[in-house]
């Protein structure tokens, strides 16, 4: 481009992306030739209050990737936490050297330990949602420290009714569901909330996976009254947002079913939790844009082919970080929410 040689900082942007430049970049990467990298020093943690073990995930991360942890714990006492703890006390017993790299602290939320804690740290990772993020952000952190925050999200699956009822294993399959969203009470940011249904047979698939399901809830799911009027004022909210808007009777509050004529921008301001569904019958995969071009939409769990994604991606979507099978979406790994924690949780020194 002739007009681009008239801005010197142009011109040297376009050549540091130069083909060969890039080629180069991808080959000292991958190989990580002449770097070491070394953890950034104190890693803060504040992990969510209304899931057990997040903080467990996260002070592992920053754990593996060599920093120093200290992790504010939920302050509800999950029995999970005292399993965990024992188990990790259990470690330290062995590895008495990793004792300086662990402190499990529980406080309520008084700045002044979130100011102490924050101008110690290199590294501020922040769970909880927009409201907790804002909190910690009124502590300041030091001139090179860095922040990584795992804001608000919702979550969906997708259901391809034809490679549903031509599994051999539907029961798993429940099951698996069942694990993405009860055992949480939907509260974890990948449980999915909105249920969306493509294929040939969905009025038959939604008939078996329903009924499945509701066997399932019915053992094991313990319900509290709470929980029906969260459900049904959710319900009434959603309704007078939206026309096309209808409850499904599944006979038992434990599960309900919120159907909808067309999908629409500001749903998941409606959404849910302890067994409460959008559901949608989709007939262009594009039509999911309506809820996924938003950054809060973090993860879309499958039951079919994963290509069928490939339209709703080219459209450029802002949201979706993760598409993983039903039964996966908890499975954490060190890219999470369009983050590499590795490299955030590490300093890079380059040796030349």
């Amino acid at each position: 481009m002739p007009e681009a040689k008239l801005y010197p900082d142009v011109v040297t942007f376009a050549f540091w992306i130069r083909r060969s430049s890039v080629k180069k970049l991808a080959e000292r990467f991958q190989a990580e030739e002449n770097c070491i990298h070394l953890g950034r020093g104190v890693a803060f943690h504040i992990a969510p209050s209304n899931v057990a073990v997040n903080y467990a995930y996260s002070f592992a991360a920053g754990f593996m990737t060599g920093n120093a942890n200290v992790v504010r714990i939920p302050s509800k006492d999950f029995p999970q936490i005292s399993i965990i703890n024992k188990a990790v006390n259990m470690a330290l017993e062995q590895y008495p050297a990793c004792r300086p790299y662990i402190c499990f602290v529980r406080y309520g939320r008084e700045q002044r330990i979130n100011d102490a804690l924050s101008s110690i740290a290199d590294t501020r990772i922040v769970w909880g949602g927009d409201r907790t993020i804002a909190e910690l952000r009124k502590s300041p952190l030091g001139p090179r420290a860095s922040e990584i925050t795992f804001a608000d999200r919702y979550s969906l699956a997708v259901i391809d009714s034809d490679a549903y009822l031509a599994a051999d294993n539907q029961p798993r399959i429940v099951d698996d569901f069942y694990n993405d969203t009860y055992l949480t009470d939907q509260n974890a940011c990948t449980s999915p909330r909105l249920v969306v249904w493509c294929g040939s047979q969905t009025a038959r698939a939604k008939e078996r996976f329903w009924s499945l399901l509701l066997e399932r809830v019915q053992k094991k799911y313990e319900f509290q009254s709470i929980q029906g009027v969260n459900k049904l004022t959710n319900a009434f909210l959603a309704a007078a947002a939206q026309e096309g808007t209808h409850m499904i009777s599944c006979g038992d509050n434990r599960l309900v079913r919120i159907s909808l004529d067309h999908l629409f921008e500001g749903l998941m301001d409606f959404r849910g939790d302890s067994g409460y569904f959008y559901e949608y019958d989709c007939q262009d995969i594009r039509d999911l844009k309506a809820v996924c071009d938003d950054t809060h939409c973090q993860t879309v769990s499958y039951i079919g082919d994963p290509q069928m994604f490939l339209p709703l991606l080219k459209t450029g979507v802002r949201g979706i970080d993760r598409i993983v099978p039903v039964g996966k979406t908890m499975d954490f790994d060190l890219i999470w929410d369009g983050y590499n924690l590795y490299e955030r949780l590490t300093r890079t020194i380059h040796i030349s």
